[in-house]
């Protein structure tokens, strides 16, 4: 009996032992497995936040990012701050390997989206740049104090921007010495010349030095027109008490926008069917916004001329009805135009949204040129209207002065 227990005694320490091993291994696999549960959640979070990060620019590793996008080469951009609840220990094991691919690739695709995209800044700039180009004009000016004359001599002008269907403009300059607008001079009309030399001396005699200090001189570049009234094109405007009039100054200045023909004179939209079999094109005018308010009362009576042009010279004119008292009138009328497809290269269509005046001169709101050699948009209509013959096709157009 006494050997017994002990021959019970040492299958029971193997049992306890084994039980010992069996229990030790269960917890270090559930630890093991918790832990991976929890690996999992935390990579899988860290993963998540890395993808809103990148879609987020609220947060601050989005600004972060962002930002390094824009810096030029050999910059740096670096989030330092620590986040809060972490030691800088494991912000590090946690982001630097994640955070560093996806900002790469974020980098990388952001880059290449910037030099294929059309829209860039870079070309947004350089576009602006060339629609606020009307050219520069070189005068000089200076005081005879013996005699109380202001002499102004208009030398010449570089790089107009064309105003004519042609192609090509028609200026000359108009002299003011603001506030008075009533007492102008003019140079000649250099015609068909984007770069005209006109050398021509002005006097303003009988002026006291004392005045001529308290005037702007204001030189305007305008585009003859026979038929309708002159484009302007550009202007410059200089305080006189801020040149030394003791002798002849020359300035070379760029030319702005003219402030009466600044602002938006409105949009038309209208359509063109052309038919080759017929040798003709439809004009639609289909309806104008926004347009200029001419009437004193802050409104217009529009109506629409469209001119048939070859050659620069006037062919066949149509015009709409006139709709009273409307800055957004609807038109919806159709014009035909017989054109042989071997002159569509020097055909263009002039649209004049007019004002109709009962007591005076009915004025120009807006003009749109159409042809091959206009403008951006009005190229764009004229091409795609060739391309797609019988079909009509519609585009609204800002109209210009």
């Amino acid at each position: 009996e006494e050997g017994l227990p002990e021959a019970y005694g040492a299958p029971t320490r193997d049992v306890l032992l084994v039980s010992a091993i069996i229990t030790v291994s269960l917890s270090v696999t559930v630890v093991l497995c918790g832990l991976c549960h929890w690996c999992q959640r935390k990579l899988g979070k860290r993963y998540k936040n890395s993808l809103e990060t990148v879609g987020t620019p609220d947060s601050g590793r989005g600004r972060s990012e962002k930002k390094a996008i824009k810096l030029p080469a050999g910059g740096k951009a670096m989030n330092t701050a620590p986040v809060p609840g972490q030691t800088p220990h494991d912000e590090s094991d946690r982001r630097t390997e994640p955070r560093s691919s996806v900002s790469d690739l974020v980098n990388s695709l952001t880059s290449e989206m910037l030099m294929l995209s059309p829209g860039s800044e870079e070309d947004e700039a350089h576009e602006g740049c060339s629609r606020e180009n009307l050219g520069r004009i070189q005068f000089s000016v200076g005081y005879n104090f013996q005699e109380s004359t202001l002499t102004v001599k208009i030398m010449k002008a570089q790089e107009l921007p064309a105003k004519d269907f042609s192609g090509t403009s028609d200026p000359f300059v108009k002299i003011y010495l603001l506030p008075d607008k009533k007492h102008k001079l003019e140079t000649k009309v250099k015609r068909k010349n984007l770069n005209p030399h006109w050398n021509e001396t002005f006097l303003f005699e009988g002026f006291p030095y004392e005045k001529v200090v308290q005037r702007v001189l204001y030189l305007q570049v305008l585009d003859y027109d026979r038929f309708s009234r002159n484009d302007p094109i550009g202007e410059v405007s200089i305080p006189l008490n801020k040149v030394d009039l003791t002798q002849m100054q020359t300035f070379w200045k760029d030319l702005k926008p003219c402030s009466d023909g600044s602002g938006s004179r409105g949009e038309l939209l209208l359509s063109l069917c052309y038919n080759p079999s017929a040798n003709s094109i439809i004009v639609n005018i289909i309806k104008a916004r926004n347009l200029k308010a001419m009437d004193i009362g802050g409104t217009s009576d529009p109506y629409v001329k469209v001119w048939l042009m070859y050659k620069d010279k006037r062919v066949e004119k149509k015009k709409t009805v006139t709709m009273k008292r409307n800055l957004n009138p609807i038109f919806n009328e159709s014009f035909a135009f017989d054109i042989p497809t071997e002159k569509l290269r020097e055909t263009t269509i002039v649209i004049t949204v007019m004002d109709k005046d009962k007591l005076s001169r009915n004025d120009v709101i807006g003009k749109i040129y159409l042809s091959w050699k206009s403008g951006p948009g009005e190229v764009k209509h004229w091409k795609d209207m060739i391309a797609r013959p019988r079909q009509p096709v519609a585009q609204w157009h800002q109209l210009k002065a």
